[in-house]
């Protein structure tokens, strides 16, 4: 892990009115989104920041160490934008996988800040492993299981080492997950993974219940990331252009452009993540899995442009109903078997 990088730039405004947030609502607060370097990592930390919260931002590549071949983007690129929004950024590259590396990380936090009030575990890199519209006994094995590793193993890794800075302090942590729904996501790996940190957040509010811990799954639409973004030839400035192509979508892809045009920024899924750390009453919401599209009508915060993109609403209307989880699928969860012979065991 390499040293740590502070950094210290101007406030700029703020872009996209929050009605029911207060501007500086984690003022104060220390988070950590691990997977910070691009993506809804990077859309999360900025908004912690727009919140002025005290970010860590965590990944692999790092200026002059990239890790994602192909990607330019940085962690502390991450950093400045996150204090350019009003927060103070942090960048500290860190491989998730390796404990040492999130031991000394949280160490690090632990001895500047006493504590950690939100963790997002946000690493992924799964999109090169994930192959589409084969079987799982045609898929690459290796790449699956690296998939798993990546995004799963992290997960627990990181929030292993870092949710004991939580306790006696209360906070919540987040799990990063596509969709809100325990239908199959298209392939084996890639389904394993979104369902099991769904799980994951569940798991942990069982265990954390009696504490003042709370933690989600949360998910976002059709992200308009880096990567989205030039797959349609546009930048975030004009992104609207790509709706002029007229095609459906593509074999083994979800890119039709029509489906692109209800996207959202990766601002929209980390403002909330601000609404729910912002929450008082959020630990009523713990071991469930969110929608940004339905958090932003309940907390009445918008995307940059001021829009409020309804990804459920679209697929549902053109793709055909699904369900999603709901009370009734809750209710198959809780109270389970062991809770009730051992009550007490958390």
């Amino acid at each position: 892990m390499s040293s740590t990088k502070v950094s210290r730039r101007k406030q700029t405004k703020m872009s996209g009115p929050r009605k029911n947030v207060a501007k500086k609502a984690l003022q104060g607060k220390i988070a950590l989104v691990a997977g910070a370097t691009r993506g809804a990592g990077r859309g999360i930390a900025i908004a912690l920041g727009e919140a002025g919260a005290t970010v860590y931002c965590t990944g692999r590549s790092s200026r002059g160490r990239a890790a994602t071949p192909g990607r330019p983007e940085t962690i502390e690129e991450t950093a400045e934008l996150v204090t350019a929004a009003g927060g103070l950024g942090i960048a500290v590259q860190v491989d998730h996988t390796e404990p040492a590396e999130v031991k000394k990380l949280v160490s690090l936090i632990k001895r500047r800040h006493h504590g950690l009030d939100i963790l997002v575990n946000d690493v992924w890199g799964g999109d090169k492993l994930t192959e589409w519209g084969k079987p799982f006994w045609k898929v690459n094995l290796e790449n699956g299981l690296q998939m798993l590793k990546q995004a799963v193993h992290s997960h627990i890794i990181t929030a292993h080492c870092a949710v004991p800075l939580m306790l006696g302090r209360g906070g919540i942590v987040f799990e990063i997950t596509d969709g809100d729904a325990f239908y199959y996501r298209g392939n084996l790996f890639y389904d394993l993974v979104k369902i099991s940190v769904i799980r994951l957040a569940f798991a942990m509010s069982r265990e954390l219940r009696k504490r003042d811990i709370a933690a989600v799954a949360l998910t976002p639409g059709f992200l308009r990331s880096e990567a989205v973004l030039e797959h349609f030839r546009v930048s975030e400035a004009n992104w609207r252009d790509a709706g002029k192509k007229k095609h459906g979508n593509s074999a083994k892809q979800n890119d039709a452009p029509s489906d692109f045009m209800v996207s959202e920024s990766p601002r929209y899924i980390g403002r909330a993540v601000v609404a729910l750390a912002s929450d008082p009453q959020v630990k009523k919401k713990s071991g469930r899995v969110f929608s940004s599209w339905a958090l932003a009508k309940e907390y009445g915060f918008t995307d940059i442009d001021g829009t409020r993109p309804h990804w459920g609403n679209y697929a549902r209307k053109k793709y055909g109903k699904y369900k999603i989880c709901d009370e009734r699928f809750y209710s198959y969860w809780v109270p389970g078997l062991v809770e009730l012979i051992f009550p007490d065991w958390f």
